[in-house]
């Protein structure tokens, strides 16, 4: 699957325009009654709205029974035989595509073609890949192209059946000519969203998706897609983790209920600041020592960053509570989000990929008091008055 960048890192995301239709409260009683007043009708609609997705929620996991029991019963097969079932690793459509994926995938960001060697590589794809993972993510300008090649070679390597993996890859950046970057016609064929219906009827792609694209930039490309019957994106990729939260748990929730676009997150750990290696300063074998990384550390450093460090240590007994480490409480949390089609995991080493996968474990103990109770301490939850439900 292709996903369409934008040039910009790191800007604000624009406001949303769009306003939803208030939801109309159904009467079921045959009895006229008197008016009810504007909390009680507000309440009522609520449970209203409640009530009807959890029954879309329920059709939809009846019908993906009914399919795989089908499939299993005419290739004489049994659950048992899932991998699923096997890895224990759960999976989720990508938005509202028939796209089903991993709930965590392998990001290669900095790690393939740079901070490991292709041996550490083949080794974290391989568990990854033996414990259910079936999402990998890369980018043409991850190692300047190295990463899609080490990607590509370990895969073919292995031996493993192309059907059973789901590969992202990311235009924009490119080569070092102004004709090898960007998403002019000269680099991806043609303007986005024409550009991808053709990759896409060419055999090149399954689907297209956008990263670090406003919420307004989508639903441009969806309607110019849908006006000229062309295919419309069906992800974005974007940043999410304990600290940043706004985008995916309000502006995507918009995108998902309207148009079907999905959310496939990255970053769970903040670039490792929720690892906790960042309690006491800046290790010199991290992340954050490096040259390029300068960035990092001066957010680390910041005053911002040290009050982050303050409600990390707040959180850990929660993480001793539930019997996880502070990292998987955080994939976790990411998880609980059920917009959330897939978390994309970066992993520098085969401990630290286990650990982080081990965050399945933790996902069904994200009771609502957890969750409540974790918004406390971060203080951070977004407001959002719109209900995307229906």
């Amino acid at each position: 699957m292709f996903a369409a960048r934008t040039g910009t890192v790191g800007s604000k995301n624009l406001d949303e325009t769009a306003k939803l239709r208030k939801h109309s409260v159904l009467s079921l009683g045959s009895r006229e009654k008197a008016p009810k007043s504007s909390s009680e009708s507000s309440k009522d609609n609520r449970l209203n709205t409640t009530g009807q997705t959890q029954q879309r929620g329920w059709r939809l996991a009846l019908m993906r029974e009914l399919e795989m029991n089908w499939y299993l019963k005419i290739c004489n097969l049994s659950y048992e035989h899932t991998i699923a079932y096997t890895t224990g690793m759960p999976h989720r459509n990508l938005g509202k595509s028939g796209l089903r994926v991993s709930c965590l995938g392998l990001g290669t960001w900095v790690t393939f073609g740079g901070q490991i060697s292709d041996d550490v590589a083949e080794q974290l794809m391989t568990i990854a890949y033996e414990s259910g993972v079936n999402l990998f993510d890369t980018a043409e300008v991850y190692a300047a192209g190295k990463a899609e090649v080490i990607l590509g070679s370990i895969i073919k390597n292995k031996g493993w059946r192309r059907s059973s993996l789901v590969i992202t890859t990311k235009l924009y950046w490119g080569g070092k000519a102004e004709t090898e970057r960007g998403l002019s016609r000269k680099h991806i064929i043609e303007e986005i969203v024409r550009a991808m219906t053709h990759v896409i009827n060419q055999g090149m792609a399954m689907y297209w998706g956008t990263s670090r694209w406003s919420a307004m930039e989508i639903m441009e490309a969806y309607s110019v897609a849908r006006q000229f019957n062309m295919i419309p994106p069906v992800c974005e990729q974007a940043e999410y983790h304990l600290f940043q939260r706004e985008k995916v748990e309000v502006q995507l929730p918009e995108l998902y209920h309207k148009i079907g676009v999905g959310a496939m997150t990255w970053s769970p750990l903040a670039c490792g600041i929720i690892s906790g290696k960042y309690g006491n300063g800046v290790p010199e074998s991290s992340r954050a020592s490096l040259k390029c990384y300068q960035w990092l550390k001066e957010k680390i450093v910041s005053e911002e960053g040290r009050k982050q460090q303050i409600k990390l240590k707040d959180l850990s007994p929660i993480a001793d509570r539930l019997g996880c480490t502070l990292p998987q409480l955080a994939v976790a949390w990411c998880l609980r989000n059920e917009g959330v089609s897939s978390v994309l995991l970066g992993s520098s080493n085969p401990e630290q990929l286990i650990e982080n996968l081990g965050a399945i474990q933790v996902l069904p103990k994200m009771t609502s008091h957890i969750v409540s109770e974790i918004d406390n301490i971060l203080g951070n939850k977004p407001i959002s008055k719109k209900d995307y439900r229906s």
